[in-house]
């Protein structure tokens, strides 16, 4: 009964966030659902013995010119009753012209709702490292925008938060993980050259269907929002085979078509690979985007694992 009614939340939060969206800017990423802590500042993993580690490179647009790309590490852990801890650091670039560099430390507190759910509210800080180099840049104006008349090197603080509720077999997320909007350039002159990093909300969820002894379903979603721009909704379905080979489909509305691949090398070691294929009007300008994931779990105290590591 308690399954059944997991089924029918995710349904209808699919439903909620497909039909009542807001709006997107932020990184992409494909394969989110084993990402989570860079994005939500709240994901437990509630596991004592184990040290997660991931790390994510992601491609985007090839061949476009000046096409983004996305490198991101974290490391997180339970450090007491109740509470766990993390560390996270992205890099975003654009071309060779701008580059954000964002590190961030997480707390985490895990509430137990029932004998086998539980909600963890969590909280992120760091700095922002930003900065811009404009020489050599190519304008096709005959008049450059002031905005790009200097080039820039500038460090803000940030804090995200988030909230996260967990089951063995499902999870619902809601998280801003970059609440304070830094302005990058300012006015001049009276001429606009304001540039500043908006509140990014994002909504995720997934479960776990056993299909069989040996395959897994694994749907998922992830909705990512910021005001002023359109709402970018992810959807995915993954089945895992065997508790080692996953392979995925995805769908990034009115974008992008995805292939997701990962493997489990050992039991502390998973390497994925997901590639997606734009369908908008930005598909003639490049070959799609690549993105290649490795996730490593260390045991604290050398016993190995009573459990699946990293299922979401």
């Amino acid at each position: 009964m308690g399954e059944i009614k997991n089924i029918l939340i995710f349904i209808i939060l699919l439903f909620l966030v497909v039909f009542k969206g807001m709006a997107q800017q932020d990184a992409q990423y494909t394969q989110y659902m084993y990402n989570m802590s860079v994005i939500n500042p709240a994901y437990a993993t509630d596991d004592s013995d184990i040290i997660n580690f991931g790390l994510l490179y992601r491609a985007q647009w090839v061949g476009a010119v000046g096409a983004p790309s996305t490198g991101s590490f974290f490391a997180h852990s339970k450090i007491a009753e109740k509470l766990e801890g993390g560390l996270s650091i992205v890099h975003d670039q654009i071309g060779d012209v701008v580059k954000d560099t964002n590190m961030f430390f997480d707390l985490t507190y895990v509430f137990p709702i029932s004998s086998n759910s539980k909600l963890s509210l969590g909280v992120k800080a760091g700095l922002s490292f930003f900065s811009t180099d404009f020489n050599g840049f190519v304008y096709s104006d005959p008049l450059p925008d002031p905005a790009f008349a200097e080039n820039l090197s500038r460090v803000f603080p940030n804090i995200g938060t988030g909230a996260f509720y967990f089951t063995d077999k499902f999870y619902f997320g809601f998280s801003a993980p970059n609440l304070l909007q830094s302005k990058h350039l300012n006015d001049d002159s009276g001429i606009v050259t304001q540039g500043s990093e908006a509140i990014h909300y994002f909504i995720t969820s997934g479960y776990v269907f056993n299909l069989n002894e040996n395959t897994k379903l694994k749907p998922a979603f992830m909705a990512k929002a910021v005001t002023g721009a359109p709402l970018t909704l992810d959807l995915t379905t993954n089945v895992l085979f065997n508790d080692k080979i996953e392979l995925g489909v995805a769908y990034r509305v009115n974008d992008a078509v995805s292939g997701l691949f990962n493997l489990r090398i050992s039991q502390s070691l998973r390497v994925g690979y997901a590639y997606d294929y734009t369908v908008s009007n930005l598909g003639r300008f490049n070959s799609g985007t690549h993105e290649v994931m490795l996730l490593f779990d260390l045991s604290k105290s050398g016993r190995g694992y009573d459990k699946s590591p990293r299922f979401f």
